[in-house]
């Protein structure tokens, strides 16, 4: 992802809240194959786990993906352990080093909403020279990372997609409940169920290297420009243009802070 200056956003706490929030990734990744596309693409809803603050701990993503996927296939097929059977539980074949995928893996985030820009709304600009064009905002964040994928019959394998797949759930149940009620939680459904479930998928480990987001929300922009931008998402009177102007209003005091920042 091509990411400007003005549109960068590289604060850790922001990026992995921004993650959290949408945590529906476009796992990507670039394997040969000689049946199967070399680049693949699947969504898969990430649990996010980072350090307590001011540590240097380790930052991961952690998701499952179904066996039937090519894509895990594919992951499958390149592991340096693939010469042994996915299944297998020695201690020779056992290690993180043998589970580790060789290449660098991709996951993108992107906000739900994003629109086009119509030049009628710089109204500084537009009237005075013309020289207006469409646009996109939208924000978005890209993770890079070394992958180590948990694919045997194991009790760790099992330990790890458990883990998963409760912290996945209680992440997202709290909005079905607003007002305090039960929530559903894993140990809900039975467990022959779950461990049915877990054998079909396998589990997906990702240490971040790199993370970084791109807020692309008209920072840039004249003042006249920018009030015009946000009026006019607002005018629309739709759900979709208030959250892009509430949008833009937010990255607005980013960018009122940097403009401070460069007169002192």
């Amino acid at each position: 992802m091509y990411i400007r200056a003005v549109h960068a956003e590289l604060d850790q706490p922001t990026l992995h809240a921004f993650i959290r929030a949408h945590p529906l990734g476009l796992f990507t990744t670039a394997i040969p194959h000689p049946t199967i596309p070399t680049l693949q693409t699947s969504h898969v809803p990430f649990v996010l786990s980072t350090p307590p603050p001011n540590t240097d701990g380790r930052v991961y993503l952690r998701g499952h993906l179904a066996r039937a996927n090519p894509q895990a296939k594919a992951l499958l097929s390149a592991l340096p352990s693939s010469s042994s059977s996915s299944s297998s539980s020695s201690s020779s074949s056992s290690s993180s080093e043998t589970d580790t995928f060789p290449s660098e893996v991709l996951v993108l985030f992107n906000a739900p909403v994003h629109s086009y820009v119509t030049p009628k709304f710089y109204v500084a600009t537009k009237p005075a020279t013309g020289k207006v064009v469409p646009t996109w905002d939208y924000a978005a964040c890209q993770v890079y990372g070394t992958l180590r994928v948990h694919h045997r019959d194991t009790p760790a394998t099992s330990a790890f997609l458990q883990a998963q797949m409760e912290e996945l759930a209680s992440a997202g149940e709290p909005q079905f409940t607003p007002d305090g009620g039960e929530q559903w939680k894993v140990r809900d459904a039975p467990e022959r169920y779950i461990e049915l479930l877990k054998r079909a998928v396998i589990g997906l480990e990702i240490e971040v290297r790199t993370c970084e987001g791109r807020f692309k929300l008209g920072q840039e922009n004249t003042d006249g420009d920018w009030r015009g931008v946000v009026e006019g998402f607002r005018r629309l009177g739709t759900r979709e243009g208030d959250i892009m102007a509430e949008m833009i209003v937010e990255r607005g005091k980013h960018r009122e802070a940097a403009r401070q920042e460069s007169l002192t």
